[in-house]
């Protein structure tokens, strides 16, 4: 069976956990650096990119979190794509993983918060109802990260780089299963 940590240090970690579970695949709560050991994938979700890694470096996990993500499948959502990005706008990388380059908070305050219906490459079933909160833009993507999804202006808003999977949108909030279970396959096939 499948198992796949969710970050639950900070954000909205029990919608993840709910939709894998769902899916079928084996859930475990990442806290501490043992935690990571044994999984197939890795979902850093969203919630506040500094706030997680606050608590992950108190909590003795950064390190650790920056090994995993070199070796196995990992994705990002909103903060979580902040959290992989190499590139953060006026800040300093946190995990530095991902050839992309972020905007925090790209399309304004909570109250500026939307959906978009997204043709997601890799996707099949039609669009993909995305909901976006204080959420990030991908500026760029450098030459190996694959560009899955853009909004019709033309803004990056899904992005993979081998194992490396992140959205500036939150699919947790939908009742849609589609792009966990994209990950979940990830996560299979790199076993």
């Amino acid at each position: 069976m499948t198992t796949i940590g969710v970050l639950a240090v900070q954000g909205d970690f029990a919608e993840h956990r709910s939709v894998l579970q769902g899916l079928g695949v084996n859930v475990v709560e990442v806290r501490k650096p043992e935690h990571l050991d044994g999984l197939d994938g890795l979902i850093i979700p969203g919630g506040e990119s500094t706030a997680i890694s606050r608590v992950a470096r108190a909590g003795g996990l950064l390190e650790p979190l920056r090994q995993f993500v070199r070796e196995t499948p990992t994705w990002g959502t909103c903060a979580g794509a902040i959290m992989l990005a190499k590139e953060i706008e006026g800040e300093t990388p946190h995990l530095a993983a991902m050839d992309i380059r972020v905007v925090r908070n790209a399309f304004g305050a909570q109250i500026d918060s939307f959906t978009a219906d997204l043709d997601v490459a890799g996707l099949e079933g039609g669009p993909l109802h995305a909901v976006f909160i204080r959420a990030p833009i991908i500026a760029s993507a450098g030459p190996g990260v694959d560009v899955l999804a853009r909004l019709d202006d033309g803004r990056i808003v899904a992005v993979r780089q081998g194992r490396l999977l992140a959205t500036s949108f939150h699919p947790e909030l939908t009742p849609d299963p589609r792009l966990h279970a994209y990950f979940a396959d990830m996560a299979r096939q790199a076993r």
